[in-house]
């Protein structure tokens, strides 16, 4: 059975606005090859840290949403782990309140682009 899961991480912010993409990608490809189905995607951008890490005091914050199966997080953070862009990650099951809450943010935020668009 496949579950829900919300992953956030922190990349340095040394990074370019297209190796910060790059390294989202990396992550994306990851969870696809591994079976997985991305729900969504939200690059939050440049932002300031509750706290400094590795002496840095900001951050690019990415949040993924997929569906997959449980071994799948198991390497998801081990390539976190491996790769120094990354500062900070979590990722968790999302409950099936959570997911419906999620898919309502989401089609939310879709009906605002719409607006503006118009």
């Amino acid at each position: 059975m496949l579950n829900n899961y919300e992953t956030v991480f922190i990349l340095t912010p040394v990074l370019s606005d297209v190796q910060m993409k790059e390294a989202v990608e990396k992550f994306k490809d990851l969870l696809v090859q591994e079976g997985a189905e991305i729900m969504n995607e939200e690059l939050w951008g440049l932002r300031k840290l509750a706290y400094p890490i590795q002496k840095k005091s900001t951050g690019f914050y990415a949040l993924l949403q997929f569906k997959g199966e449980s071994s799948l997080v198991e390497k998801l953070e081990v390539q976190f782990r491996r790769d120094e862009r990354v500062i900070r990650f979590l990722t968790f099951h999302m409950d099936k309140f959570a997911a419906e809450y999620a898919e309502k943010r989401k089609s939310l935020k879709s009906t605002k682009k719409e607006g503006k668009e118009k």
